[in-house]
């Protein structure tokens, strides 16, 4: 990841899970998976909650964090493909590792190096942008490149359980 990822390496806070995706016994790709942002208009917007069932039920949302297939894999589809068996397998590991299941992906797709090709092929939803603050930000101020923010519905009651 930190060779190959445009972002490279970064460490994840809170809950996370990674992914080394073999094709046989040779290395395609890798995922991970975090806690999610903290505060997304757009998705709040999407989601449809309120503030008491944000903070209540945040944990359930979970942050596709990194995606990479190595750049020296061609294979047409094998992007979308690797999200969706990620977004099957997902949610039995996080359950056995944190006691419960997500309901909700989301993630981060730079659009003015990226068009989020493989997660519109997976079926995700481009619900809108950041603001591009970052997560770390303490002002109202624009320190990053803003991104289309993509979810993916792991369960389709998803909302209802957010709203509990």
């Amino acid at each position: 990841m930190a060779r190959y990822h445009y972002l490279g390496y970064a460490a994840m806070s809170g809950s996370q899970i990674r992914y080394n995706v073999f094709a046989g016994e040779q290395l395609v790709a890798c995922i991970s998976f975090c806690a999610c942002a903290w505060k997304l208009k757009d998705r709040e917007r999407f989601i449809g909650w309120s503030e008491e069932q944000r903070q209540k039920n945040l944990q359930l949302v979970i942050n596709n964090a990194r995606f990479l297939v190595l750049p020296w894999i061609e294979s047409k589809g094998l992007a979308s493909k690797i999200l969706s068996l990620a977004a099957r397998q997902l949610p039995g590991d996080w359950k056995h590792r944190y006691g419960f299941e997500p309901v909700l992906l989301e993630t981060f797709v730079e659009y003015e190096r990226h068009k989020g090709t493989c997660y519109k092929a997976a079926n995700w939803i481009n619900v809108g942008r950041t603001a591009g603050r970052g997560k770390k930000s303490t002002s109202h101020e624009r320190l990053l490149p803003a991104k289309d923010i993509w979810l993916y519905p792991l369960r389709k009651n998803f909302a209802t359980l957010l709203y509990k």
